[in-house]
Order: structure tokens, then C-alpha cells, then sequence
């Protein structure tokens, strides 16, 4: 088996070498065709068009060269502009995507197929080889087995640069996704085949994802066989990333419909009231109108009505895409999440935070659209929508939401900044009949369900004292009842009287422990 394992990890950097080297691969050539091909804007064509002349028909073997060179003469078209006050003519269009991704010739537009077999399905096949061996290795279940100790999950030099190759990677996808494009091109053909359209750095974000959801997925699979209870979720996860996060936008797209991801719930849609979706929902007739519909009714309805029969779990364990990254990608890092009372009171201020922003935002957004005004109390709307995509949607969400899971743990987004977590939250904490119970007599304080706590509870603390847990971080994962030893810990749907647990005896008084 441990043959199969170093064979599956050598494929597999063989691959991720492979995808590393092909980003410097391609020729650019820019020609008249793709300049009119790309940029369809007809008064942008014609400025562009003799700006970039002299570039025309030549060959750059570095894409840096020809971005700098490009984006070089369209910054200097938007400065004649601007020194000539001509605003209505300053470009504000990136074309440099496009024109990168239209520009590109060589060995791997030529041979693009053979490409994405060498990396994606090479690095697939060795990470399932390295992955399955793991049924023979051992009994089902987790131990204390030296996670704190290894490289990878301890905060040590693998952890470290896996975490800053994800961060890498999330400011190159958001700000700078011309230097990407050949990744781009690899999944083309398979963007062409569900949407009918070329692929975007998005459906790239979206492919590889899924694709991460998957194999990691069978890898929990595998960890958690002992465990229904995670196996049926961990399928869940898998089912809806795949199918709705992934297949099912796409397919809308080709039947001309709006793309939506039909199981995403603002606030976490947080664009799901900006002006061009709305427009877009009643363009689309009949369909875009139940789209919309179907949006606020999970909204208003869905969530109050699932969180009290079934908690948070039946969104954050069990549909949502982050929480699917978090529980499959991010597993290995799960122990590293702070369960320290001054990392809780944070996580209350900052979520909670997020949460009054997204509405405030999203206020000013629908302000705007029904009233054709920009500003509202003298603040400019377009600027607060612009400061929450930013801050929230990009570097929250993503550079650090995923970028640190090798450094704060696989829930830092789900718990620190999800707005959608902190209203489902309120809603299990104050109103819902999901629980864990705990029987402290039998607990003996192995510290497990504290150490596998992806939220930063101190799941220990509450065993001990025989306390149900209902906190409204909680996302019902049933980790920490899984790799109890004991069956101290389990998920529970009751009444909701007596949730909140029974009095701690301390002498001849009694307190009762709020969590």
C-alpha cells in the first residue's frame, strides 16, 4: 500500500509541475481579426485599434511582455483623455483578458485536450491512488496520530506553502486573471460542451472547485466510513456543488436563461439585488421572475423554517459550496481553528459586522434602483456595493477565507465573516430544535471533539459539565460526535423546551449555563 501511495503522490506533482509550466507555454499574437473579435465596443475599437497598431502581427513569447505592452498603451490612450477632460472617453473596460486568451497560439492551443489529461486527470488518478489505501490502513475513526506534529497540519514549512500558493492563487483569479489564461484554455472544450460558451477564469474557479470537492470528498469517504451520518453528508456536499453550484448555472446559460446557483442565499449571494440581476430575472420572462421568487423565498421563508427543524447543518454541513470546500479541502486543517474565548468574542463582533454591512449595502443598492439616485444621505451607493464585492467577496471570502485554512483552521469564512452564517445563526440560537447532547458522566476528557471543532467551540468544556451545546457558530457537522470515543456527543432534533440544558449544582446553589 505504501507503494500505491508514493506511485498516486509522485503522478500527482507530476501533474501540478505539469499545470505550473504550462502557464509559460503559449505565443501571443495579436492580429486586426481578434482585435475586432474581442473588443465589440465600436468607439473603444477605434480608439484601440491605431493605439495598438504597432503591436499587431508580432509574436511575444512572454505574456508579461505583451500585458505590459498592451495594457501600457491603453493607459496611455486614458491619460490623453483625461489631460484633455474628455471623460466620457476614458476607458474603463479590462480587455486584457480577452485579448490574451484570443491572442494565444502554440503547443498547448494546439494540443489542448492532451493537456488537460496530463494535469487534471493525471493529478486525479494520483491523488485517489494516494488517497485509497487509506480503507487498509488502520480501523475507521480518528485518532490523536500526530496531526499537531506534521508539516502539513501542524503549521509547518508544507502548510505554509500550500496556504500561500492559495493565496497566490486568489489574488491572481480575482485582479489579475490574464496571467492565468492558459489555464483557461485548458478547460474550454469543456466550457463549450455544458454552456456552449468559452471558458471564463470563473468557470475555471468553478471546475477546479468542484473537482476539489470530489476527490477530497471520497477522501472523508474514506476517513468517516464508520459514520452514516457523514457519509450521507459528505454525498450531499458533493451532489450540490457538482449539480447545482456547477452543472446547472452553466446549462441555464445555454438555454439562455440567467446564471444562478439556485441553492446560494443572499447575504452570501450579496449580489443577488444588484441592479443588472434584477434586470436580468425580469428579462428572462416567466423563469427569471420564479428565479427571483425562489431567491427571496429561501430568504424570508427557507431559512427561519429549515433552521428550526434541522439547525444550520441543513445549509453550512450540507448545501453550501464554502461549507463543501471547508469539510472536504479543508479537513486535514480542522484542529487548527482557535477555541480560545478571545477568538469567540472576535468571531460575534466581526460576523455580526458583516452581516449589518451586507444589509446596509444591499439597502443602498435597492435605494438606488428604485429611485434612479446614486447617493443616499450624500454616500455615494456604488461605492459602498463596490468597498463590500472588495473587501467581503474577494479578500474575506476568498484570499483568506480559503487561503488560510493551513493557518486559522478550514472554517475561517464560515465563522468569522459568512454573512449568511451569522442569520442562520440567530435563528438556531434563539429559535430552533437542533441541539447536541451530552452525557458527562461517561466523558473522559480525551479532548477529541475539542481538537476536531472546526467552529472554535470548546466541545470539551460543555461534555464535561453535561450541557447541551446550542451555540449559534455551530454548523452541525457531527465531527465532534463522530470521533468520540465514548458516545458522549450526539445530534439531536426535540422540543424546544429544555434546550438549553439543566443547572450546574456548585454547593448548595444552582446557575444555569448559557451558551
Amino acid at each position: 500500500m505504501k507503494t500505491i501511495r508514493l506511485s498516486g503522490l509522485g503522478l500527482f506533482i507530476i501533474a501540478f509541475g505539469l499545470l505550473l509550466a504550462s502557464l509559460g507555454i503559449n505565443n501571443y499574437r495579436l492580429t486586426s481579426d481578434t482585435l475586432h473579435q474581442t473588443i465589440t465596443n465600436p468607439a473603444h475599437f477605434e480608439a484601440i485599434a491605431p493605439q495598438v497598431s504597432h503591436m499587431l502581427n508580432k509574436t511575444y513569447s512572454s505574456k508579461f511582455t505583451f500585458l505590459h505592452q498592451l495594457n501600457q498603451e491603453i493607459d496611455a490612450l486614458n491619460e490623453t483623455y483625461r489631460a484633455n477632460q474628455e471623460w466620457d472617453k476614458v476607458i474603463y473596460t479590462d480587455y486584457s483578458f480577452d485579448l490574451i486568451k484570443n491572442s494565444s497560439t502554440g503547443t498547448l492551443v494546439d494540443h489542448t485536450s492532451w493537456f488537460f489529461i496530463m494535469t487534471f486527470v493525471l493529478g486525479v488518478i494520483g491523488a485517489l491512488l494516494y488517497i485509497l489505501p487509506g480503507i487498509q490502513e488502520g480501523p475507521p475513526g480518528i485518532k490523536h496520530n500526530g496531526i499537531y506534529h506534521h508539516v502539513l497540519t501542524s503549521r509547518g514549512w508544507l502548510g505554509i506553502l500550500i496556504g500561500t500558493f492559495l493565496i497566490g492563487f486568489y489574488i491572481v483569479l480575482y485582479w489579475f486573471p490574464a496571467y492565468i489564461v492558459n489555464w483557461v484554455i485548458l478547460v474550454d472544450p469543456l466550457s463549450k460542451a455544458i454552456s456552449g460558451n468559452p471558458a471564463s477564469q470563473w468557470f475555471l474557479y468553478g471546475f477546479l472547485y468542484t473537482l476539489s470537492i470530489l476527490v477530497m470528498g471520497i477522501r472523508m469517504f474514506i476517513k468517516y466510513r464508520h459514520s452514516k451520518y457523514q457519509i450521507v453528508r459528505t454525498a450531499s456536499v458533493m451532489f450540490f456543488q457538482t449539480a447545482f453550484a456547477f452543472l446547472i448555472p452553466e446549462i441555464l446559460v445555454r438555454l439562455r436563461y440567467p446564471y444562478m446557483d439556485l441553492k446560494n442565499i443572499w447575504p452570501l449571494d450579496y449580489s443577488f439585488f444588484f441592479d443588472y440581476r434584477i434586470n436580468e430575472f425580469i428579462s428572462a420572462g416567466t423563469i427569471g421572475i420564479w428565479m427571483m421568487g425562489w431567491g427571496i423565498a429561501l430568504i424570508i421563508i427557507g431559512v427561519p423554517v429549515f433552521v428550526y427543524f434541522f439547525g444550520k447543518r441543513w445549509y453550512c454541513s450540507w448545501v453550501c459550496g464554502c461549507g463543501g470546500l471547508a469539510e472536504t479541502l479543508g479537513d486535514p486543517f480542522r484542529q487548527l481553528s482557535d477555541k480560545s474565548l478571545k477568538a469567540w468574542k472576535a468571531e460575534r463582533i466581526i460576523v455580526h459586522g458583516v452581516l449589518v454591512f451586507a444589509i446596509v449595502m444591499t439597502g443602498g443598492v435597492l435605494y438606488s434602483y428604485f429611485t434612479n439616485s446614486g447617493t443616499i444621505l450624500g454616500i455615494n451607493t456604488y461605492n459602498i456595493r463596490a468597498a463590500y464585492g472588495f473587501l467581503i467577496g474577494s479578500i474575506f471570502a476568498g484570499v483568506v477565507g480559503t487561503g488560510f485554512y493551513p493557518f486559522m483552521g478550514n472554517r475561517v469564512w464560515c465563522r468569522f465573516g459568512c454573512p449568511l452564517a451569522a442569520y442562520l445563526g440567530l435563528v438556531q440560537r434563539f429559535k430552533s430544535r437542533f441541539r447536541i447532547t451530552t452525557n458527562g458522566g461517561q466523558c473522559i476528557s480525551c479532548g477529541n471533539c475539542s481538537t476536531y471543532c472546526e467552529m472554535g467551540i470548546d466541545v470539551r468544556w460543555y461534555a464535561q459539565r453535561g450541557q447541551n451545546i446550542i451555540r449559534s457558530s455551530c454548523v452541525g457537522c457531527g465531527v465532534c460526535s463522530s470521533v468520540c470515543p465514548r458516545g458522549v456527543l450526539n445530534l439531536e432534533v426535540k422540543d424546544e423546551e429544555g434546550r438549553f440544558g439543566k443547572p450546574i449544582l456548585i454547593g448548595n446553589d444552582s446557575i444555569k449555563v448559557e451558551n
